[in-house]
């Protein structure tokens, strides 16, 4: 069966090189069969704060609204971004908030703790870029996005094998550098991985 991949795009800018790293993985994943389609974070017309929290519902607006189509058809969903501040940029902290809600992504039980996992059956891959090593930010500092992402919102909503890549030092970091990374993802969207 051909494998459904989106891929997420965090950052705000089409010049970076997380724009570059999803074309790479793009190309990958095409070039095996696989059926791609692409959210530029950027690019959706949206509130990114979730004003009421869950207390209140907001309309989701149309661009919202496909994204939740997109992922829910997916089968696979790579995540790039930019690691900053230990987090994710601040307009992919409002998508998560906006699109990943109750009811789409995962259900709380009534008189429970517990919750139902929506996402139950799909995989993801994270990519982020980082201005630091990869050692360094796991051992020095814990990998706080890298656990938020993968724990705290894919594991949450039921999307059990997430598969991490941390590319880094981008700070300073030359054209070879980058080439290498280039086709590592290429190689990664091949394997649909």
């Amino acid at each position: 069966m051909k494998k459904q991949i989106v891929i997420v795009v965090g950052h705000p800018d089409y010049e970076s090189f997380n724009f570059a790293l999803a074309n790479a993985y793009q190309k990958g994943a095409e070039n095996s069969g696989a059926d791609v389609r692409v959210i530029n974070i950027r690019d959706l017309d949206f509130n990114p704060n979730l004003q009421y929290g869950y207390r209140k519902h907001i309309e989701l607006e149309p661009d919202l609204i496909k994204s939740q189509e997109l992922l829910k058809w997916a089968t696979h969903i790579v995540w790039i971004y930019p690691v900053w501040w230990g987090s994710v940029p601040a307009i992919m902290k409002g998508f998560l908030d906006r699109v990943l809600l109750p009811g789409f992504a995962f259900k709380k039980r009534e008189g429970s703790l517990w919750w139902d996992k929506y996402f139950k059956g799909k995989t993801a891959r994270i990519i982020c870029t980082l201005d630091q090593p990869p050692w360094y930010y796991k051992y020095f500092n814990s990998s706080p996005s890298h656990n938020a992402m993968k724990k705290l919102t894919m594991n949450f909503i039921g999307v059990k094998s997430v598969k991490i890549t941390s590319i880094g030092p981008m700070r300073l970091s030359k054209d070879e550098f980058r080439a290498k990374w280039i086709n590592k993802i290429e190689k990664l969207g091949e394997k649909n991985e």
